[in-house]
């Protein structure tokens, strides 16, 4: 009889369909209201992230921690990012419990996409200023170039806009400096 009920069930085929599988929400809760996201980022943008995240990483591993999303960065019950690249460095690392990020790290990168770009300069980056990110970069795939955002007294301030010929530096984490040509992908990508 074993021999038998074993032998059926090694007869039993696995067939494939077509269900919809579950794909965990991604979203962003802003000032109390939630923000899907739509789609999928483009390839350009993963190319920038991937770059941006291997130079942090040679940069300023020894000095902090580099996340990228998606990763919840909660600022307030009303207030859940998923930036695209988050630093925390060894000083901060406190705000990082249970696995999630509750309070401003030290450096947040937004990557610009047709279905973020307008929030991402403005209430997420009002946002992260009143919640005291001390650094905020916005990188451009189209135009190639990224505007550095320091915080100074409370407030923002344009540091720089840089283009991919230039160097970055940051004046609030003193081992983070990155050629930018390195971070853009060839013009066909």
């Amino acid at each position: 009889m074993a021999e038998n009920s074993s032998k059926s069930k090694s007869q039993e085929k696995v067939k494939e369909h077509s269900a919809r599988y579950l794909i965990d929400e991604r979203y962003e809760i802003i000032g109390g209201v939630r923000y899907d996201f739509m789609t999928s980022p483009k390839v350009s943008h993963q190319e920038i992230l991937g770059q941006l995240y291997l130079a942090f990483n040679y940069s300023c591993r020894a000095e902090g921690r580099i996340f990228v999303a998606p990763l919840d960065v909660h600022l307030d019950e009303d207030n859940v990012f998923q930036p695209d690249l988050i630093y925390i460095s060894k000083a901060n690392d406190g705000i990082i419990r249970d696995g999630y990020v509750y309070g401003a790290p030290d450096l947040v990168v937004e990557i610009l996409s047709d279905s973020t770009g307008r929030r991402d300069k403005t209430i997420k980056k009002d946002t992260y200023e009143r919640f005291g990110v001390g650094e905020y970069w916005l990188v451009d795939p189209v135009y190639r170039l990224v505007e550095q955002f320091v915080r100074l007294d409370g407030r923002y301030v344009l540091s720089s806009t840089l283009t991919e010929n230039d160097t970055i530096a940051s004046p609030t984490i003193p081992c983070l400096s990155i050629e930018l040509a390195a971070i853009f992908p060839e013009e066909n990508s």
